[in-house]
């Protein structure tokens, strides 16, 4: 008879998760990093990585405190996001809505890391890790201020990278005079 699993089960199995994640995060905001023409967003990008680059260290001293190995298990979530990026990387490059398209995908993945990150803190709370959650919680705010940034200068990009000639019209749906 198979073992039943538990909440315990599930934090390392979500732990496991996010590691992977997060690693691939890395990649990810170096990659867009160099692909932004915005400087802001190529900044943000830049500062990201450098933190996510932490918050796999964070994730390891996790790990530790339950006693358990740090292993990535494969995210079929980031995968997918990280897959989209690079199509719409493809799809949207030298047009000028590329960068807008980059602070989406970002977006896209900063909101997956912080339902993560929210879980696994309440999990860790709930399973007795006080130091865990107080890690993980450093973790989502910093997740969450990443994705506030985001959502500040892709209110300039989405602006810049919109032509004139196209701009939506302030009428219903009849081009302005």
């Amino acid at each position: 008879m198979a073992k039943q699993k538990t909440l315990h089960d599930a934090f390392y199995e979500t732990l496991k998760d996010v590691y992977y994640a997060e690693k691939q995060s890395v990649k990810a905001l170096k990659k867009s990093a160099k692909a932004a023409e915005h400087d802001e967003l190529r900044q943000a990008f830049e500062t990201h990585a450098e933190e996510s680059a932490q918050q796999v260290e964070r994730l390891t001293q996790v790990f530790e405190i339950i006693g358990k190995p740090a292993r990535a298990k494969t995210c079929e979530a980031m995968q997918g996001i990280v897959s989209e990026m690079e199509e719409d990387l493809e799809d949207f490059e030298e047009s000028p809505a590329a960068d807008a398209v980059l602070a989406a995908c970002a977006q896209a993945v900063e909101h997956y890391e912080i339902a993560r990150y929210g879980t696994l803190k309440t999990w860790a709370s709930q399973l007795g890790y006080a130091e865990a959650a107080t890690l993980l919680d450093e973790t989502l705010q910093e997740e969450k201020k990443t994705d506030a940034l985001l959502s500040k200068i892709a209110e300039s990009i989405n602006t810049a990278g919109t032509p004139e000639e196209s701009e939506p019209s302030k009428g219903k749906g009849k081009k302005a005079a």
